[in-house]
């Protein structure tokens, strides 16, 4: 659980960096993650398997991205109005159950 928690964070701080267009060149990115650079390859590989619009940019000689994006990953808490909450929750139908099991 740990490894995946470390990769998640190596992720976001990747996406961070992109966003920021500060990422460097693959060896400097790899150097200030403390990873080898074929890690680098293969995160950023992993981004664009998971639809990340990402690129290296000669000029900036960094990676970017074509689109505004940000990588979330984890539980994030969303109000939701009523009728969201009844279709996420099984509807009318199991508004009636609730009711039956409160009898």
């Amino acid at each position: 659980m740990k490894q995946l928690i470390k990769q998640m964070a190596v992720l976001e701080r990747v996406d961070q960096l992109i966003r920021l267009k500060a990422t460097g060149r693959p060896k400097q990115l790899a150097s200030r993650l403390r990873v080898s650079e074929a890690t680098v390859f293969r995160i950023i590989e992993t981004m664009k398997e998971l639809n990340a619009p990402v690129f290296y940019d000669l000029n900036r000689q960094s990676y970017v991205y074509t689109e505004f994006m940000i990588f979330k990953c984890g539980f994030y808490y969303e109000e939701l109005d009523r009728d969201t909450k009844q279709n996420v929750s099984g509807g009318y139908a199991f508004s009636n159950l609730k009711r039956l099991l409160n009898f």
